[in-house]
């Protein structure tokens, strides 16, 4: 999905100009969260700001209060965009981190099924959303050109870890496994996942492979602007099940909005 043009971008809570936009516009080494803001909410802050919270601890090893962050993000969105597409981005130039809040016009993931190239790609310090994500946007494109919706990242043995931008979900006859190896556990997964038993589809961690891809009969990716079907991994298609998506859109319409 194509980002809408930027309608607000604020460090520190004041509006970006040429100075303070230096250091974001000539390094790669820091680390953001995205989310979708709707009436002033967002699903799974707590989540967010555990996640540049720890980011920033990892990093650099410094604190970032998350109340903050949370401050800064109601004063980039103001009363002019309840809703709307939030990134807040971490850098650190002076040995003390500055926050950088991006403001976009709402998003949502199409419900159209996506057919997924495979790569043999590992992002690295996976768990970690961080910037310079040249590999992902190089293998997205590639798989883009050939056809495909996106990518799908694998390592050398053929082991599924995760989408280009998204986590990945497969449903066999036992629920919904997710592939176990290093990936950025993304906070729509965070949420959706320890509702799914409760739900009546258990959920486990487990290794994918490329080779072992017809044992499951259906597959989903989720990230910030939601879920969508998975029709195809290179040549294995899958039908789309109508049933799992309608319930993990239940699930997930049932995660409660917080204000931020």
């Amino acid at each position: 999905m194509t980002p809408l043009p930027l309608l607000r971008i604020e460090i520190d809570g004041r509006p970006a100009d040429a100075e303070s936009l230096l250091h974001p516009a000539t390094t790669a080494y820091g680390h953001f969260t995205a989310m979708q803001v709707r009436g002033g909410a967002t699903r799974g802050l707590a989540l967010h700001l555990e996640r540049l919270r720890a980011s920033t601890a990892e990093l650099w090893e410094r604190e970032l209060d998350g109340e903050r962050v949370r401050e800064l993000i109601r004063h980039a969105i103001g009363d002019e965009y309840p809703d709307a597409s939030v990134r807040v981005y971490v850098h650190c130039p002076d040995d003390t981190p500055t926050v950088m809040v991006t403001v976009r016009g709402p998003q949502q993931m199409a419900g159209t099924a996506q057919a997924l190239q495979s790569v043999t790609y590992r992002r690295p310090a996976a768990h970690i959303k961080h910037l310079g994500g040249f590999g992902q946007a190089y293998y997205g494109q590639r798989a883009r050109a050939a056809g495909f919706d996106d990518a799908l990242l694998v390592e050398d043995a053929g082991t599924v870890l995760e989408g280009a931008v998204t986590n990945i979900g497969f449903l066999d006859d036992t629920g919904v496994v997710w592939p176990a190896g290093p990936s950025l556990a993304g906070i729509t997964m965070q949420l959706l996942e320890p509702r799914l038993d409760a739900a009546g589809l258990p959920s486990r961690r487990d290794r994918v492979t490329l080779g072992g891809l017809g044992a499951y009969r259906a597959a989903f990716v989720t990230n910030s602007q939601g879920i969508a079907p998975v029709s195809r991994i290179d040549d294995t298609d899958f039908a789309v099940d109508e049933k799992l998506m309608e319930r993990l859109g239940e699930i997930y319409a049932e995660v409660p909005w917080d204000a931020v």
